[in-house]
């Protein structure tokens, strides 16, 4: 490649990026009472949710269908054209059809849609003519119309795909909250990869416990204090009262700033030296939200404590990374 090229390729690149943004960004400014009417046509939906649609807008369509399918939607593809050719039986009363076509005309997809009217299927169409064909015929109209697409010919139906993705991601994600699906519910239908095991891995899988366990009283010296972090090989140390009750956290950053702040840090008592009423999580949560709170606040280390507040382990954020980069 010609080096001098390079920068224009660049701009070309930068270009293409910034018209799919724009696209995108439109589609959150109309996101209204179409949208609203849409997603209770789906929620409603007896039977499945059937995809269609053909060429850049087929691929479209078959994103959105694995989309609602891995949110628990019962959702499948139906490619415009073999739907001509016996695949329309798929599609049955009480079914919802999502129809994908941006210039709404697609003649395959407008041959069976008003078929499949005829059996009581509701339409929703996303297109970008809301005075097309396709448009007419369906039971609420998304539109998902873009000002351009990038150059250098103009046909490049990128930002346009762009933004009907979002528009399915949009209806997807809506459903999913609306039906108040928990993270262990879709977890369930990731059984096999990252996603659920991430979901489905509790705190209590991953922490530290027992004679692993840094945990000193209030009243402990940091020379023993310090002795216990080294040990243990977490870089902190919990302090906890007679009962076992949280009351603060040591870290070696804390060991850090004693060593500016005091001239013989180490004759302080572990209550002096801690940091009061830390950050924590029940064993009970998921690995994921604890994870989503060090990285949050900076930290690398939660303690652990039960609905009484006494602490029944650590967890690291190593412990969690290594579980994701171990699957």
């Amino acid at each position: 490649m010609d080096s001098d090229a390079s920068p224009k390729l660049l701009g070309v690149a930068r270009r293409v990026v910034e018209l799919e943004l724009e696209a995108v960004g439109l589609i959150g400014e109309r996101l209204g009472e179409p949208f609203l009417k849409a997603l209770s046509l789906i929620s409603r939906c007896r039977g499945k949710l059937v995809v269609t649609g053909l060429g850049k807008s087929g691929v479209a369509a078959m994103k959105i269908a694995t989309t609602f399918s891995s949110s628990g939607a019962p959702a499948l593809f139906l490619h415009a054209a073999e739907a001509l050719h016996g695949e329309l039986g798929v599609v049955t009363p009480g079914d919802t059809l999502l129809a994908v076509s941006y210039s709404g005309e697609t003649r395959e997809l407008n041959e069976f849609v008003p078929r499949l009217k005829m059996l009581g299927v509701s339409v929703v169409a996303l297109t970008g003519n809301a005075a097309s064909t396709l448009a007419g015929l369906a039971d609420c109209v998304l539109d998902v119309s873009v000002p351009s697409h990038p150059w250098p010919f103009g046909i490049l139906p990128t930002a346009s795909v762009a933004a009907t993705v979002a528009m399915g991601d949009a209806l997807a994600v809506a459903l999913l909250v609306s039906r108040g699906v928990s993270a262990e519910d879709f977890a369930l239908l990731h059984p096999g990869g990252l996603i659920g095991r991430k979901l489905l891995v509790r705190v209590e899988d991953l922490m530290h416990t027992g004679a692993a366990l840094p945990q000193v009283t209030a009243e402990t010296g940091m020379r023993k204090v310090l002795m216990e972090m080294t040990a243990k090989l977490l870089g902190v140390a919990c302090v906890v009262d007679d009962k076992g009750r949280l009351l603060g956290i040591i870290t070696d950053g804390d060991l850090r700033r004693l060593l500016e702040r005091y001239p013989n840090p180490l004759d302080l008592s572990a209550r002096e030296a801690m940091t009061p009423n830390p950050k924590s999580i029940s064993p009970l949560r998921l690995a994921a939200r604890a994870l989503h709170i060090m990285e949050t606040h900076a930290i690398t280390s939660l303690p652990v404590v039960d609905e009484t507040g006494v602490v029944a382990g650590l967890i690291h954020m190593h412990d969690i990374i290594k579980m994701e980069t171990h699957r």
